[in-house]
């Protein structure tokens, strides 16, 4: 029974895409009478898809109309009445086993390459950054009636909740406490001094000993909201150089996975052209442009990259164009490769500097075709025999002898398109050329055909100045 049950479900999964395997074939050429002209049986098929192909490859005359959906539906609903040796709940057990085998099969984890992790990182770590900075906040300003001073000492949220904790109330501060202070903030003795005498001369209120246990316990969590963002941007990171290691290189890993995330895969982004992965994110302001008849935008989430910052004003949109172009290659690259590897965004990495010193310097930048060569053979994915892209290996003989051959076959193309165009432009010459050309050569056909052209121009000139000497005689 587990392997009919195996065999179900491979069957349910191919066949959905509109593939008809081994066992479909023999089960129908088991069940059903030959094909041909006596037997006028029809198959009904739910997917049309599936009909088609079966009708290809069988030869069984399909039907995939409403009629054999009603059937099916009546069969899937009342199937369990049907079938006498199934006892009460076999059918429905049945299908939902079949449904959880589908779903399995159809759902594949690669634990290497899951794109999925990188989406849900990058949103929960925007998610943090916002909640981070909102408790921040709100340790400040509970704080801070204590302690206002502490502020403009110590503007660094963690550093701010580490001091809070360590400090407390700040009546208890005293020379003693400047070692913890100067651990905490990072070894910096000024800076540990300096809160030190503004808690001596703070003008803060006292608070009781629950107000002060109620805002240490939330500088806590403030605290390990921040080490936790820092751990899942390592986790991101380092999954991001497993998954996408060439975007990584070429534009930095938040900005790639923000790319994903906001495509919805790796798959995905890899089919975007360039011109929409230049503007993606920003799409709020390309609808606005385009309604407004604005201008729309040069960029979207690239513009978090460091080569939009670096470039000048004006080639902005240039650079943007550039980079767009290399983030779509290296998505391409990493969603297809099957050796992941981060050379290619480094080489497409090393070409954006070099656009950029070339509208700053005017430095000329490599071929595309040589890089990508250069790198291939590197890599050793290019056999000796192969010639690189943008390289030229073969002989100058073979080069001419085909140079030759093209010519020669351009110039019998150009013959037979004449032949071929000018009948159609004037009929009743057609048939004066086909005449001459059925009595002699395909030369003489051709000449006759440049002949009774010209001829023709000849004619038509004089008629027009005939027609202004007259105009000109009244």
């Amino acid at each position: 029974m587990d392997g009919r049950a195996v065999r179900v479900s491979q069957t349910h999964i191919s066949t959905t895409p509109g593939i008809v395997n081994d066992h479909l074939k023999s089960f129908l050429e088991l069940n059903l009478p030959k094909p041909g002209k006596k037997n006028a049986a029809q198959l009904g098929v739910g997917e049309k898809t599936l009909a088609g192909q079966i009708k290809s490859i069988l030869g069984y005359d399909c039907v995939s109309n409403e009629t054999v959906t009603e059937i099916i539906r009546g069969l899937r609903l009342h199937g369990d009445k049907m079938l006498k040796q199934l006892k009460d709940g076999d059918f429905y057990r049945a299908q939902l086993g079949l449904g959880h085998a589908y779903s399995r099969a159809k759902v594949k984890f690669n634990v290497n390459r899951s794109d999925n992790m990188i989406i849900q990182a990058i949103n929960l770590l925007d998610q943090l950054d916002k909640d981070v900075n909102t408790f921040s906040m709100r340790v400040r300003e509970w704080y801070g009636w204590h302690f206002p001073e502490l502020v403009k000492v110590v503007n660094e949220n963690l550093l701010y909740a580490r001091c809070c904790k360590a400090i407390g109330n700040k009546a208890n501060l005293t020379e003693e406490h400047l070692p913890a202070l100067e651990a905490i903030l990072e070894q910096d003795a000024i800076k540990a001094r300096q809160v030190l005498n503004a808690a001596q001369a703070s003008m803060g209120t006292d608070l009781s000993e629950i107000d002060f246990t109620n805002i240490e316990s939330f500088a806590d969590r403030v605290i390990s909201l921040t080490e936790y963002r820092a751990r899942l941007h390592g986790y991101l990171v380092s999954k991001m150089h497993q998954v996408a290691p060439n975007l990584s290189a070429l534009i930095g890993e938040m900005v790639g996975a923000r790319l994903i995330s906001h495509a919805g895969s790796l798959t995905n982004l890899c089919k975007y052209p360039a011109s929409t992965v230049q503007i993606l994110g920003a799409e709020k302001a390309l609808f606005r442009a385009l309604k407004t008849r604005g201008n729309t935008p040069k960029y979207g989430l690239i513009y978090h990259s460091t080569f939009i910052g670096r470039a000048a004003t004006k080639n902005k949109g240039r650079i943007s164009r550039i980079l767009a172009n290399k983030c779509s290659i290296a998505s391409r690259i990493d969603c297809f490769l099957e050796k992941p590897t981060s050379k290619y965004g480094e080489v497409l990495k090393a070409q954006v500097e070099e656009r950029l010193k070339f509208y700053e310097d005017g430095t000329t930048p490599r071929k595309n075709a040589d890089v990508m060569g250069a790198i291939v053979k590197e890599l050793g994915d290019l056999d000796d025999e192969e010639p690189v892209a943008g390289s030229k290996r073969k002989p100058a003989d073979a080069d001419g002898e085909k140079k030759k051959k093209k010519k020669k076959k351009d110039a019998d193309d150009e013959e037979e398109a004449d032949a071929e165009e000018k009948p159609k432009k004037k009929k009743k010459k057609e048939a004066a050329v086909e005449e001459g050309a059925e009595a002699g050569s395909y030369n003489s056909h051709l000449t006759f055909i440049r002949i009774t052209k010209t001829f023709s121009y000849t004619e038509e000139k004089p008629k027009k100045k005939k027609k202004k000497s007259k105009g000109g005689d009244e």
